[in-house]
């Protein structure tokens, strides 16, 4: 396994940052979120404050392979920054690299038109907006898909979506502009594998 010298350099990177700001500001985070009381799903200073810090230090979007958009590492140069920042329960969306954010930007990369990377891509790759993927139900075991019910159908030229979602990751941010929303689109397909779509709410 061959790790770049770009890598390594942003890893040492990350670990001063997590040094020199995200440990120091642990009670800070906790303290900020306490006093939300009741309203949980609000913006924690924090975190926002510490965004535009790791911008300029170039520790944005490490977990996109894709250059064009993200810091270009392979999965392997991407992991040890993962466990690096999974020693604080709320660094990684310092770094723009929290799920479901992460998941749907790959998605979207991906499959996405042109006008939906612009539209959805852009601006969660600046972290502007937040997004929510929703494919748990609550009467199947939802993490295999092949479990989903929820239909979406095509009606004229709109897609009807019936069914029912919870634990959706990311719903309640205030900051949440859109979903990915799993379903069935093909529900006799032979191949249970191919009967699921994503579409966007």
């Amino acid at each position: 396994m061959t790790i770049s010298d770009k890598a390594k350099k942003s890893t040492e990177r990350l670990n001063k940052f997590m040094d020199d700001h995200i440990y120091p500001n642990e009670s800070n985070y906790v303290s900020q979120v306490e006093n939300f009381g009741d309203n949980r799903w609000q913006v924690v200073p924090i975190i926002e404050e510490l965004k535009d810090v790791a911008k300029k230090e170039d520790l944005w979007n490490l977990f996109l392979p894709e250059s064009e958009y993200g810091a270009g590492y392979t999965n392997a140069e991407y992991a040890p920054m993962c466990e690096i920042m999974g020693r604080s329960m709320w660094s990684a969306e310092v770094f723009n690299c929290s799920a479901p954010d992460t998941g749907n930007m790959e998605v979207l990369v991906r499959y996405g038109t042109d006008e939906q990377k612009e539209k959805y891509l852009k601006p969660l790759l600046e972290g502007k907006i937040r997004s929510a993927f929703a494919m748990t139900e609550p009467a199947v075991a939802s993490s295999d898909a092949t479990n989903i019910e929820s239909e979406i159908k095509m009606d004229g030229n709109q897609y009807v979506i019936n069914g029912t979602k919870w634990w959706t990751s990311g719903a309640m941010d205030p900051r949440c502009k859109f979903y990915i929303f799993m379903g069935k689109t093909d529900p006799d397909n032979k191949d249970i594998h191919k009967q699921q779509s994503m579409i966007l709410v």
